[in-house]
């Protein structure tokens, strides 16, 4: 009688083993999934940083349109730029 429980209980023991591999293995999976989604996400950021930067990049070496007239663009203002960033034949500002 002692071995029939026993083995009831390594039976039991097993199936519950068999269910935490069985969710464990789907955890596992949908973070693989998880990680693919974030180096494609990664990649796609890459390629439009660099587009925007070489964007840019063109952008400030062509002289604008106003009204009909060239004109010079201004970079955008961001922290840490002087005033010398400015195009050369822009005058500089009135403080």
């Amino acid at each position: 009688m002692l071995d029939a429980e026993l083995l009831e209980r390594i039976t039991a023991r097993r199936s519950e083993l068999d269910d935490l591999e069985g969710q464990l293995a789907t955890q596992l999976a949908q973070v693989r999934a998880g990680r693919d989604e974030l180096a494609v996400a990664e990649r796609i950021l890459e390629r439009i940083t660099g587009q925007l930067a070489e964007e840019r990049a063109s952008a400030e070496s062509m002289p604008g349109q106003v009204g009909g007239q060239a004109v010079t663009l201004i970079p955008h203002r961001a922290p840490g730029v002087e005033e010398d960033a400015l195009p050369w034949d822009r005058p500089p500002s009135r403080r």
